[in-house]
């Protein structure tokens, strides 16, 4: 039985994994990890390593995945696979820092869930954009990160550094997953990692976007059962 550790991304909380608890469950306990302790990736993933088992299995959705990064750099010796699930391993471009600003500064105005809702709605594909389960889900998962929660979360993603540089010295079994049309960080961004990994497999999932866990569950749990299993 090997330990599985969890880490939501940006406005997510343990609600993002739930289809997938539900499959890893037989294959070692689960820990979803807590993202809103910390002012920089640097410190929530210290607080994530304070609680986590001695080694586990990491897996990790868009911030989640950059935050699995900085656990590989903080402490790669209890890291035995990795999961990145639609992420990148670049740091924010210009343009991404300057929206991620602006829609802080609009939920700090007390247009919060308007726009968390909106941009949660905009990563998913077309096909389940109006799907009202996924937008109630998302809607809930956005007011209990709350405004102060977003507020660290998007300085830590600002602020992170460079990732593809480490991506040769990661030594584990490694899933890199990623929805076929996910417009925040597209296949080629999952292909880059992929390729550069040694022990990396990428699964790309058909008609899904950004939140491959809600979207498309039963693909991304077997990819991820067929991961911890291996």
């Amino acid at each position: 039985m090997t330990p599985i550790v969890l880490i939501p991304g940006l406005l997510c909380t343990a609600e993002v994994f739930a289809p997938q608890v539900a499959a890893l469950w037989p294959y070692g306990p689960v820990t979803i990890a807590n993202t809103l302790e910390g002012e920089s990736m640097a410190e929530i993933a210290r607080n994530i390593l304070a609680s986590a088992p001695p080694r586990f299995a990491l897996g990790g959705i868009s911030m989640g995945g950059y935050l699995s990064f900085e656990i590989l750099r903080q402490a790669p010796q209890r890291v035995i696979k990795l999961a990145l699930l639609d992420t990148t391993a670049r740091p924010d471009t210009p343009e991404q820092t300057a929206q991620r600003k602006a829609m802080l500064e609009g939920a700090r105005a007390g247009r919060f869930e308007t726009l968390a809702s909106a941009a949660l709605k905009a990563m998913l594909h077309p096909a389940h954009q109006n799907d009202p389960a996924l937008g109630a889900l998302n809607f809930r998962m956005a007011q209990a990160v709350g405004v102060e929660g977003f507020a660290r979360q998007t300085a830590a993603i600002i602020a992170r550094p460079d990732s593809r540089p480490g991506l040769a010295a990661i030594a584990v079994p490694t899933l890199m997953l990623v929805g076929e049309d996910d417009p925040l960080t597209p296949p080629d961004r999952a292909q880059e990692i992929a390729a550069a990994i040694p022990q990396a497999r990428l699964v790309v999932i058909p008609d899904c976007g950004h939140s491959a866990t809600l979207e498309q569950p039963e693909a991304v749990s077997r990819a991820l059962v067929e991961w911890i299993s291996a």
